[in-house]
């Protein structure tokens, strides 16, 4: 409840069964414009993996997965999916799918170490995407060409909701703003990575932050990222690392920054084998993931995930993800956000 933040005067703009058809209206949209934008096929994806194969998303490194035993193979351990990054790496070789296209998913996982507030709920929804990119696309330029293709989709399925629904104005900027973690930092020295993401996505409206996982010129990384994913420590220019990031948006309602989607080009063997150094875990490269690509056998790509509790909440102004998907919250929080007009589903 401590970080349960209550808007003053929030006033839902749809109902109950409006709020619904808008959530069908911006997922059917939003994903068929990302499939055309990006050209990806639509795949189908595993709520569960095994355990021990160095397949499953280890997010900030720190994340426990849910785990159950299979009763019909000698109760062998598979865990719920954090998010599907190496799954989708290997389905693009399994699938021999060629460079320039990729593939996208719906992925649900559950993640029981979830703070639960505003944004953050025990379960998660997002559109998990992968394409097969070239070698010499590893740049910085590359992954702003990717950005700037997903935040015209954003724009286009912004409107979408306006004309749908007139009450629910644009407010998304023309243009995204680039800046690197280490600029925000050089910045705003005094403030804290959440801080410094508010001030700038406050004056932009929708900013992609630059290089997470790298430890910037105070020593610590912006934010946490697992070493075997997202390449985040790659030089690309000016003494700054990182061929990854955040997209954030300015949600006016929460008065804060609102993180829409992390992406980013993956490791390649040689960051893999850096980023495993760094973070002291170079046991990892044993894993049954980390051969496959140690070995060659994965192609290079860029991918990520976008939220689609996230999304619907932006573009329908809502104060809650609980007033867009149906997940489980402390009774006081429930019956806070009842009072102050945000119904949980």
């Amino acid at each position: 409840m401590s970080k349960l933040f209550l808007p003053q005067g929030y006033k839902p703009l749809l109902g109950l069964q409006q709020t619904e058809q808008g959530i069908k209206s911006i997922k059917d949209f939003f994903q068929q414009s990302l499939a055309s934008q990006l050209r990806l096929r639509r795949v189908t994806a595993p709520l569960f993996v095994k355990s021990g194969l160095g397949i499953n998303d280890d997010l900030n490194g720190i994340e426990r997965p849910v785990r159950f035993a299979i009763g019909d193979m000698n109760d062998t351990q598979a865990e719920i999916v954090h998010s599907l990054a190496k799954w989708k790496r290997m389905t693009l070789a399994d699938y021999q799918i060629p460079c320039g296209y990729g593939i996208y998913t719906d992925m649900n996982a559950i993640r029981p170490d979830e703070e639960l507030d505003n944004l953050h709920s025990l379960y998660v929804d997002q559109w998990d995407w992968e394409a097969v990119m070239a070698p010499e696309e590893r740049t910085l330029d590359f992954l702003k060409h990717k950005v700037d293709g997903i935040y015209n989709v954003l724009l286009q399925t912004e409107y979408m909701v306006y004309e749908k629904y007139p009450a629910i104005t644009p407010i998304l900027p023309d243009k995204i703003t680039y800046i690197h973690a280490q600029d925000l930092l050089d910045l705003y020295p005094n403030l804290t990575p959440k801080e410094r993401e508010n001030a700038v996505t406050r004056k932009y409206g929708a900013v992609f932050v630059i290089g997470i996982g790298g430890a910037l010129s105070d020593g610590k990384p912006h934010d946490g990222r697992a070493p075997d994913y997202d390449d985040w420590s790659t030089p690309t220019g000016s003494g700054r690392c990182g061929l990854n990031g955040d997209i954030l948006l300015w949600n006016p309602i929460l008065e804060s920054a609102f993180e829409i989607s992390s992406m980013g080009i993956r490791v390649d063997a040689e960051s893999l084998k850096r980023q495993l150094a760094i973070s002291g875990q170079q046991h990892r490269a044993d894993l049954y993931f980390h051969r496959r690509l140690l070995a060659g056998d994965l192609p290079q790509s860029i991918g990520g995930g976008i939220g689609q509790s996230r999304l619907c909440m932006f573009l329908l102004r809502k104060g809650h993800i609980g007033e867009i998907q149906s997940s489980i919250w402390p009774d006081e929080m429930r019956a806070a956000c009842m009072e102050h007009g945000m119904q949980l589903i």
